[in-house]
């Protein structure tokens, strides 16, 4: 099965690095989209393409508002969300991103660490699994592409 998923979230670690790896390590047929996670590069498309402006405001809103035509696209594209909340900064464009993703009917997997569980206990609610590592989400890919556990592909 051929499938497109989304990498929506923190930008600081490897974390989809990981997951794409350990992706094409199995073979998975994976078409992966993700926001851009140059931080200088999201915030300035919109001065850069459409022209600078004086006040800040008006600056994040062109980049935004850009940023969003990828985002949607993206989301609307995917059949798997897979949304990582990171350790150093409250990331609301990934809840913005799930409760769309939500509202699309996406299938969403949520990763984040245990000590943030109550803080983000809505997001994950509207998950169909919540991990805490790359690898769990590639055995979860793994699984709805072949219907195996990584455990099988051991022992085959």
């Amino acid at each position: 099965m051929k499938l497109t998923v989304y990498l929506s979230g923190e930008i600081h670690t490897d974390w989809r690095e990981a997951i794409m790896k350990g992706c094409e390590s199995r073979g998975l047929k994976i078409d992966f989209l993700a926001p851009v996670t140059n931080h200088e590069l999201s915030d300035n498309c919109g001065i850069e393409i459409l022209g600078n402006e004086k006040e800040k405001f008006w600056h994040d809103n062109k980049g935004a508002n850009i940023n969003a035509i990828r985002t949607k696209t993206a989301l609307q594209r995917a059949d798997i969300v897979v949304v990582r909340f990171g350790e150093k900064y409250k990331q609301w464009n990934a809840a913005f991103d799930a409760g769309y993703a939500t509202a699309l009917g996406k299938s969403i997997i949520i990763m984040h660490k245990q000590e943030h569980q109550h803080a983000l206990k809505e997001v994950d609610a509207s998950a169909l699994a919540v991990t805490e590592t790359p690898e769990q989400v590639v055995d979860i890919l793994t699984y709805t592409s072949f219907g195996i556990i990584n455990k099988d592909l051991i022992n085959e």
